[in-house]
């Protein structure tokens, strides 16, 4: 496997691996560059260079196996563990979030759920426990947890990261449409709504 693999190549990794993913489970056994590239919408130059950057090369006249994509992905992906989440803010979107079925089938299990709303603490969601923020500590302490999702007002997310990182938290899911601030050793993704939103208002009215 290339070490230096590009950001875009890792950006398009996830969508390969929904579809080999979707191929493996219907228990194909083989796929091409150019039927991989009609189902995604790209070309196959493109899909044999990323692969290639995988260390995936693929039989000459037949293709890929689709177990050994679906391995390498997961392994670049790191999809072979089990990452634990906790959801910070359990409005309209946290509660979305934590009743997202396919978590688990992607190696993710939330453990946790957490708001500062009395009417909300110790209700459940998927089967799992809202817990008073307060107590964020010793819950995740006791649950162990990678991931912190942040879905609360702008005006708080700063606070619940720095809140996060202090408990040992080492990855961060942000979905507040505000920049926050974390150390190099933290992963942060930011996921603004509103800037997908304005990016189709943009497309459409150029229509």
């Amino acid at each position: 496997m290339n070490a230096k693999i590009s950001r875009a190549t890792i950006d398009r990794i996830p969508i390969y691996y929904r579809t080999v993913k979707m191929l493996f489970d219907a228990d194909e056994k083989i796929i091409s560059s150019s039927r991989l590239a009609k189902i995604l919408d790209v070309t196959p130059e493109q899909i044999r260079k990323d692969f290639l950057d995988l260390g995936q090369s693929g039989i000459k006249g037949v293709g890929y196996r689709v177990d050994t994509l679906k391995r390498g992905m997961e392994n670049l992906l790191g999809l072979q563990y089990r990452w634990h989440l906790a959801i910070v803010g359990i409005g309209h979107l946290g509660t979305a979030l934590a009743n997202y079925k396919n978590f688990p089938l992607m190696g993710f299990q939330i453990n946790a759920l957490f708001d500062v709303d009395e009417n909300l603490i110790g209700q459940k969601i998927n089967g799992v426990k809202i817990y008073d923020f307060a107590k964020l500590d010793s819950v995740v302490v006791r649950k162990i947890i990678d991931i912190g999702v942040i879905t609360v007002p702008d005006t708080k997310a700063q606070s619940v990261a720095d809140s996060l990182i202090s408990v040992g938290v080492k990855g961060i899911w942000n979905f507040a449409p505000i920049k926050i601030s974390v150390p190099p050793e933290i992963t942060l993704v930011n996921e603004d709504l509103s800037i997908g939103l304005s990016n189709l208002s943009y497309h459409l009215s150029k229509k």
